[in-house]
């Protein structure tokens, strides 16, 4: 009981779980000398004082003290299985319970940062289509209360599907197309643009917002040349793919680096927290496009 009681409650815990191996064995071997020590004084304890110096009046399965010394050393063994056993377990229930509290933690990070994208993404949009109201207010157009209109519009499905974690490719793209008719009525003769979806399945969900920031971006940054600003988009679904690609033109002279500024540098944040890995983003610039090329993978 005593080396048992050593071995499971003191060198155990302290020195062989601490990574302390060195001294785990010297202290292994001082226990195992002192335990054979009490052992061959058991033996002679029952030899002279129980038995009177009788070998064959002792008990059987003490007279032999190999059989003492393994019987001892097998309880301890026993015993040290089961408490490094039990100890494992309960290492197990704790990391798996530290783990579940870990991915708990970063799940609810990555809200809050999609949260705090969102937050940042509506006041981008409004800004650039209250931009585009202003103008028109200032002329005094007719198109003024039209425009209102399709602001309500988009405004409505900003409330009421821009917070659910998915929603449906076409209602998606017919935002898109909202918005670009709000802006065919901005630019009037000076924009030219070509538009074209392809094999979008009804089925087909996707995160919001997630390609409307690229089409605001072309209409802000785009530039007129030879008279229009031309802007090429596309969106076509192949093979669990959805193969997104935009363009607007700029001028030869043009020597902005820019990169789309915060809409840009939000979208790539919440692809990289909604589609990590099943994405791929291209964004380039010539003397005469800036193109952006986005393969979102479902």
């Amino acid at each position: 009981m005593g080396t048992t009681y050593t071995v499971i409650n003191l060198l155990i815990p302290k020195y062989l779980l601490q990574e302390k191996y060195f001294l785990f064995i010297v202290y292994c071997i001082y226990t195992v000398i002192i335990s054979a020590l009490f052992i061959i004084l058991s033996l002679f304890y029952g030899l002279i004082f129980l038995s009177s110096l009788k070998f064959a009046g002792m008990a059987p399965m003490t007279r032999s003290p190999l059989f003492l010394f393994v019987a001892v050393y097998f309880v301890v063994f026993i015993a040290s299985a089961f408490s490094l056993v039990q100890h494992n377990y309960k290492s197990t229930s704790a990391n798996h319970e530290l783990r579940n509290k870990i991915l708990e933690a970063q799940l609810k990070l990555k809200e809050q940062e999609l949260q705090y994208l969102k937050m940042q993404i509506h006041p981008h949009f409004l800004f650039n289509t209250l931009n585009t109201m202003y103008g028109f207010a200032l002329k005094k157009s007719e198109q003024t209360p039209e425009m209102i209109l399709m602001l309500s519009n988009l405004l409505d499905y900003l409330l009421y599907q821009v917070d659910k974690p998915l929603v449906s490719l076409h209602e998606e793209i017919n935002h898109i197309k909202d918005y670009v008719a709000l802006e065919k009525m901005r630019f009037s003769d000076t924009l030219k643009i070509d538009m074209k979806f392809e094999n979008i399945p009804d089925t087909i969900q996707i995160a919001p917002m997630l390609f409307i920031p690229f089409v605001e971006n072309s209409f802000k940054h785009g530039q007129i040349r030879n008279q229009k600003l031309t802007i090429v988009m596309k969106m076509i679904y192949i093979n669990n793919e959805i193969h997104f690609s935009i363009k607007n033109s700029i001028l030869n002279f043009s020597t902005d680096n820019h990169e789309y500024g915060i809409g840009l540098t939000n979208i790539k944040k919440r692809l990289s927290l909604l589609y990590p890995d099943n994405y791929k983003l291209e964004v380039t610039k010539n003397k005469e496009w800036y193109s952006v090329i986005l393969i979102l993978k479902l």
